[in-house]
């Protein structure tokens, strides 16, 4: 064999092993994946996504910590490895109080990818401060989140903002419904335990891309983090995990009902049925205001398009229970059909499955609809 080949096969072993061992953090080896020397300003333990698969739990086990390097409101609040802890490579100074007093725990830094060299310079950082067992995942985020089957976690300030911008979103508490969401939860957040996840999946939505934020009960709770993969098992491609979960809200935002969300449903005075709406006022809004309510016709899809209300929505009752993730939380919600039965049962349907909404009324009358979106009410006796 020529002294060059024999150059060549050295070099080609000297990479594989490089890869083999290196990746996994073993220092002094400084090549990159493709033969390439690293950067000097690379952190010298790196490792991979296995390893960082492998200590990610809920809860974290104490000895280990997994530490996100990027800006926190630019980067972290909007997605982030969950139980990662945000502590800023630019604010690390004010924020070692977050580091843990055992020099031996497992600190694993990431940030926005190879690229990134925020993460190498918090390692640093925290190998002056006398840690002594700090690793680096290199390909951080974006290297996270190309894994199949893998989901962000997310800050309650993301959640927060998604309300208050009105985005399209469906907020779901995956806690027990008596022992904790009746207590208290998130506004605007459906209730669909973990435990009867697969019963209740007719209230997820029927479109698959549309954003799913799921939480339960903190840091300490897999209840959310178990939901959020069923829901990718189904086809969901926008999941989200809210890891600090009601707790966190409370702390940042206050109680349920006090979450600084903009929009809420106003109240439109009743009838004398219950969840019905005063004949007058609906006459009155539909004359002067019909866009400030979400007015729901529940009949059958025939009998809709022969004629219907210019601004309702057809959601058939018999549908409802898979649709129930339409209903807005910021307008009061008004059900309609021919008799006031249909109505009614939906009514009592939301009342079931969505006990937060608070302003939801139905038209307890007979009523006739015109193909022109005009309407005629025969009031209850």
């Amino acid at each position: 064999m020529k002294i060059k080949q024999i150059k060549s096969v050295m070099a080609v072993f000297f990479v594989a092993v490089t890869l083999i061992l290196g990746i996994h953090g073993v220092a002094g080896l400084a090549l990159a994946a493709d033969g390439t020397a690293k950067p000097d300003w690379f952190f010298n333990d790196i490792v991979d996504m296995a390893f960082v698969k492998q200590h990610v739990q809920v809860p974290m086990a104490e000895n280990i910590m997994l530490i996100d390097a990027r800006p926190k409101r630019a980067k972290y609040d909007s997605g982030h490895i969950p139980m990662a802890v945000s502590i800023p490579d630019m604010e690390f100074d004010e924020n070692m109080g977050k580091l843990p007093q055992n020099k031996e725990t497992l600190l694993i830094y990431y940030c926005e990818g190879v690229e990134c060299k925020l993460s190498h310079n918090s390692a640093k950082k925290a190998v002056k401060l006398g840690y002594s067992n700090v690793k680096v995942y290199a390909e951080g985020f974006p290297g996270w989140m190309k894994e199949p089957g893998h989901y962000a976690s997310v800050s309650a300030e993301y959640v927060k903002k998604q309300m208050d911008g009105g985005t399209d979103m469906l907020l779901v508490d995956s806690r027990p419904k008596r022992a904790k969401f009746d207590k208290g939860h998130i506004p605007g957040a459906v209730s669909i335990p973990d435990s009867e996840f697969e019963q209740m999946t007719g209230q997820l939505p029927q479109d698959k891309n549309k954003l799913l934020v799921f939480y339960c009960e903190g840091y300490q709770c897999k209840l959310s983090h178990k939901s959020a993969q069923r829901a990718i098992a189904l086809g969901f491609t926008n999941v989200k995990v809210h890891s600090g979960g009601y707790p966190e809200w409370v702390a940042k935002f206050g109680d349920a009902g006090t979450g600084g969300v903009k929009k809420t449903a106003s109240k439109l005075k009743g009838g004398k049925e219950e969840g019905s709406i005063d004949i007058p006022e609906f006459e009155k809004i539909m004359k002067e205001n019909p866009e400030s309510i979400f007015l729901a016709d529940v009949r059958d899809a025939d009998e809709f398009a022969k004629g219907s209300l210019k601004t309702a929505v057809n959601i058939p009752v018999d549908q409802l229970k898979k649709r129930i993730a339409e209903l807005p939380t910021d307008k009061p919600i008004v059900f309609v059909c021919g008799t006031g039965a249909r109505s009614g049962e939906s009514f009592y349907m939301v009342q079931d499955l969505r006990p937060e909404m608070k302003s939801v009324y139905y038209v307890e009358a007979g009523m006739t609809f015109k193909k022109d979106g005009s309407f005629e009410i025969t009031k209850p006796k």
